[in-house]
């Protein structure tokens, strides 16, 4: 029987909301093995003027305890 642990994580990126998801899996891959899903709570951004400068996600990253 497997054991799932899930944790939440935020990112973000100044190119897409992908990219945003992509460095929150990257970062806790650093401390964390096993990773097996990623599930986007939420996105938003961050605009200056008429321009999305930064974009953000709630991510919640599955992975199998040893």
């Amino acid at each position: 029987m497997a054991v799932l642990k899930v944790i939440e994580v935020l990112a973000n990126s100044e190119k897409s909301w992908e990219a945003a998801a992509k460095s929150a899996v990257k970062h806790a891959a650093k401390t964390i093995k096993n990773i097996k899903s990623v599930f986007v709570h939420s996105h938003s951004a961050v605009v200056e003027g008429d321009e999305i400068t930064e974009y953000r996600v709630n991510v919640k990253i599955t992975f199998e305890v040893d």
